[in-house]
């Protein structure tokens, strides 16, 4: 069963989405929250798998910093965020924030419910066309010329890694699922990081992307 938390400033939208999630035999849908305050707490009391994280939420706080601190407070929670936002902007500063998802409030039902089933099982998920914007990025850089394989250059334990780390998945979290030290598991990012000239999570994520390492 996934239990699922909504946050969404509107009480309608709450209740919408609870009935569709509900209705799903394997989701459940464990709290609710107005604001991102609210669901950062509700989260940390109910942990649940995946927060459903609306990014506008006046006058509270937003789910862009709700996102942020949760995934610092407890990286092991999934964040999808659900936004009216079709702007390449916004996908950037939400993967930049940690979230595993970013899909759009105008998806279809059961696209919004395979979103969710998706970031639940630790994967990333993105709505078509926020994948055809990062492609088309990769494009752009790759007709100036700007194409580097670095990838290769890479240890087998670093591109391990760097699949984890562009899935999502926290320091403490691929320390345990490749049986090393969290401080291993930085000092492999750190080295990743510099061999590739990657400096931000979207870039690397981009990047994964690029090299057929994520499965969208």
């Amino acid at each position: 069963m996934v239990r699922i938390l909504i946050a969404d400033d509107h009480a309608i939208v709450r209740s919408g989405l609870s009935l569709l999630i509900n209705s799903q035999p394997h989701m459940e849908v464990v709290g609710t929250a107005a604001d991102g305050k609210e669901a950062v707490d509700l989260s940390l009391q109910l942990k649940p798998d995946v927060v459903l994280m609306d990014l506008s939420m006046p006058p509270g706080e937003n789910g862009l910093t709700a996102t942020k601190k949760l995934k610092e407070t407890a990286p092991e929670i999934n964040i999808l965020v659900l936004t009216m936002h079709d702007d390449e902007e916004y996908l950037f500063r939400v993967l930049h924030a940690g979230a595993s998802g970013y899909i759009l409030k105008s998806a279809k039902d059961m696209e919004l419910i395979n979103a969710i089933q998706t970031v639940s099982q630790r994967a990333a998920y993105l709505y078509p066309s926020a994948t055809k914007t990062l492609i088309q990025e990769f494009l752009f850089h790759v007709q100036k010329g700007e194409d580097v394989e670095h990838y290769n250059i890479l240890t087998e334990r670093e591109q391990e890694v760097l699949t984890l780390i562009a899935k999502g998945y926290s320091n403490k979290e691929i320390a345990e699922q490749l049986i090393l030290s969290v401080k291993t598991v930085e000092t492999h990012k750190s080295h990743i990081m510099e061999k590739l000239h990657l400096k931000t999570r979207p870039e690397l994520v981009r990047y994964a992307l690029k090299k057929g390492l994520l499965d969208l």
